[in-house]
């Protein structure tokens, strides 16, 4: 699907092309300059959109995010940025143990003008009974709108990367169950995705896995009854994992939309 939304902000006199301005189909993730940070070392890591787990830089605007926060072991504090600043996020002289960043946008909102548009994503993210569900309801089946939002997160190692990923409360979230930086992970990395804080049976997983040389290989994997699914991973690769939620929305509810969709999304590294 190609939908565009065709909105810009200006920055400093620049036109840039922010969140908004992205295709539906397209991921939306944190992408860490890198994994794995020395200690007295910079983060830095971009908001991008894209497929195939290669997009383009969005810069921070203030208007499209709700939550921008940074978990390091010593708690949870928000993050703050400048206006326009590419990369997003810029921390010199992280705390040292495994940082978790936190990034949710807020709602926005498109139009479809084809059913085929609205069905062919549908059925890519793992609604092939969206038909049926469309038409239960006496929808049209063209000019109707969906609501969206992106709740996105990424694991870094700060020195020794210790600690552990845990529930911090984004609508839909991924959670590492185990540390890709310090645990072993010959059976692979177990992950559970939640919608607040309820875990979500038989969701479609969709793997992104970037080999140190940039190919990119797609998988789909379902979550068993307790919302866990379990990655396979090769050490020296990344990682996106994503997820999207559907969900029925009450056009009369304000926004006219007719659907909800929540995208959950999860990038991280396995060290060499």
């Amino acid at each position: 699907m190609s939908i565009l939304r065709p909105i810009v902000a200006a920055v400093a006199g620049v036109l840039t092309l922010p969140i908004a301005g992205a295709a539906l189909s397209h991921e939306f993730w944190i992408a860490p300059e890198k994994y794995q940070v020395e200690l007295g070392g910079s983060l830095q890591a971009d908001l991008k959109n894209g497929q195939r787990f290669k997009g383009f830089r969005l810069p921070y605007l203030t208007q499209d995010i709700d939550r921008f926060d940074i978990r390091t072991p010593a708690g949870v504090v928000p993050y703050v940025g400048r206006l326009g600043d590419t990369p997003a996020l810029q921390l010199d002289d992280p705390a040292p143990g495994l940082t978790v960043l936190l990034h949710e946008t807020q709602p926005d909102s498109l139009t479809y003008d084809t059913w085929e548009e609205f069905a062919e994503f549908a059925r890519d993210k793992g609604f092939a009974n969206v038909e049926a569900r469309h038409t239960a309801r006496g929808l049209p089946r063209n000019g109707f709108s969906e609501i969206y939002t992106r709740h996105a997160k990424s694991l870094v190692a700060v020195g020794d990367g210790a600690g552990q990923d845990q529930p911090e409360g984004l609508l839909v979230e991924f959670v590492a169950l185990k540390n890709p930086y310090i645990d072993n992970l010959d059976d692979g990395l177990p992950v559970r995705l939640y919608y607040q804080t309820a875990h979500r049976p038989d969701a479609q997983i969709e793997v992104f896995e970037r080999t140190a040389t940039g190919d990119v290989t797609i998988t789909k994997l379902k979550t068993n009854a307790d919302g866990i699914a379990v990655i396979p991973v090769s050490r020296g690769n990344s990682y996106l994992l994503d997820a999207v939620m559907l969900e029925p929305r009450d056009p009369a509810s304000g926004t006219g939309a007719v659907w909800a969709t929540h995208w959950a999304a999860l990038t991280f590294a396995v060290p060499n």
